[in-house]
Parts: structure tokens; C-alpha cells; sequence
């Protein structure tokens, strides 16, 4: 079964005084309302090649690990960049993963940014799918967008995560079509601990959306297209 997922834009807005460099997806400050510094990175992948989405900070995962199936592999070359047939000169990227049912015929597929971000809002418009490009269907996959930082040791209590993570064929203990947001104070893999808040909802999500998450005060909050959906301490 092959599986698509299409990101049209990603944006983050970080107040604080945080200094980032970076040359495109361009970082801009400007004084919010309530004051102070607020910068933002935001891209609409508008790239003909992986070599260009790199040199501007972007990094697409190779080879395998955590999070991912074990044994799999992840393919740079499961990227690309197409036209948006419904607006012209808008352009996608499309990242694809396919799997036979074996471990090592999964390849799976990752783009994350360089920089390191903190308080603030990320939003990302999103193609979510129910059902595979081609091949078979029934396989548990995971379209996730989502913030993490690297596992470095268990219980590391610099780590942190927030998802949004849909699986359309259900999974981790569950057969129906789900839609989780979690967010992670921190995590032990072996043996397995989980330290994180979640909710979830049913039913299909495919299509375009809009997902936000706002980062402020001690609090996490997720919208999916204007809703808040869940709110986490």
C-alpha cells in the first residue's frame, strides 16, 4: 500500500527573545500587540527540488530509528513538489510512504526544521487520507504533524512533544478510525513511560485542514480549522 500526505503551508509565531538565522523560509520580527519581540517562519514549500528545501533549514530524515516502525527506513526521496491543480502557482509538498506489511519493506517519510522553538503558535495546512494511493488498504498508518525534541535519555526533563497524529485504520490498542492531540512532559521508551495528557476524537478527518496549536502560559491548546478541539495543562 502506498499512502500520501500534502502540507500546503507551515507557519510558527514565537514570542519571546529568541534569535534564529535562517535565510528562506524567512524569519521576520515585529512588536506584537501586547509588546515585546515576535518572529515568524513561515513557508509555503514553494520549491522545485530537495536541495533547495535543505539550504533553507529544512531537514528530510534518512535512514531509520525512533519515532518510527523499527526496522523501516526513511526515504529523502519519498519528497517532492507539485502544482496545486486548484490555485495556480501554488505549490505542495507531497511526502509519501508505502509498506508491503513487512518491517523492512515499510519506508516511511519526515521533513522537520533545524531551529528550536518555544512559546508561541504553530499552524500547518494539511492533506489528511483514509484510504492508500494504491496497493491494499488495512495497514495502521500515522499522519502526524507535530513538535519534538531529541530522546537523549529517559525521563529527560528537557524533552517535550505535541501531536496531532490521525490514523485512519486505527492502532496502539484501538481498530476505529482515530484523531489524537498529545502533548508530552516527557517519556521512557524501554521500559515504556508515558508522561502526557491526550485526547481523541473519531470519525474521518480527510481532506484539507488547518492545524493550529497555541504554546503559552503553561498551557497547550489545538484547534483543527478554527475549533479548539483540547486543552492541555
Amino acid at each position: 500500500m502506498k499512502h500520501v500526505v500534502t502540507l500546503s503551508i507551515f507557519c510558527v509565531f514565537i514570542v519571546g527573545s529568541c534569535t534564529f538565522k535562517t535565510t528562506v523560509p524567512t524569519l521576520e520580527a515585529t512588536p506584537p500587540a501586547s509588546g515585546g519581540l515576535m518572529q515568524i517562519l513561515f513557508d509555503d514549500f514553494s520549491y522545485t527540488t530537495r536541495e533547495e528545501m535543505t539550504a533553507n533549514g529544512w531537514i528530510i530524515r534518512s535512514g531509520s530509528g525512533w519515532p518510527g516502525v523499527p526496522g523501516a527506513t526513511f526515504r529523502p526521496e519519498n519528497v517532492s513538489f507539485v502544482d496545486y491543480p486548484d490555485q495556480a502557482g501554488n505549490r505542495l509538498l507531497r511526502m509519501t510512504s508505502s509498506t508491503d506489511g513487512t518491517n523492512e519493506n515499510t519506508y516511511q517519510t519526515q521533513v522537520c526544521h533545524q531551529r528550536k522553538y518555544l512559546e508561541g503558535t504553530y499552524a500547518a495546512r494539511v492533506r489528511f487520507s483514509d484510504e492508500p494511493d494504491s496497493g491494499s488498504d488495512g495497514d495502521q498508518v500515522v499522519e502526524t504533524f507535530y513538535t519534538i525534541t531529541p530522546y537523549t535519555q529517559p525521563l529527560d526533563p528537557n524533552y517535550s512533544e505535541m501531536d496531532y497524529e490521525y490514523l485512519p485504520n486505527g492502532g496502539w490498542g484501538g481498530t476505529a478510525l482515530t484523531f489524537y492531540v498529545t502533548t508530552w512532559e516527557t517519556v521512557q521508551i524501554e521500559p515504556w513511560n508515558a508522561d502526557n495528557t491526550s485526547n481523541s476524537v473519531q470519525g474521518s478527518l480527510a481532506g484539507w485542514h488547518t492545524l493550529v496549536t497555541q504554546v503559552t502560559g503553561g498551557t497547550v491548546r489545538y484547534f483543527v480549522d478554527g475549533k479548539l478541539i483540547a486543552q492541555h495543562g
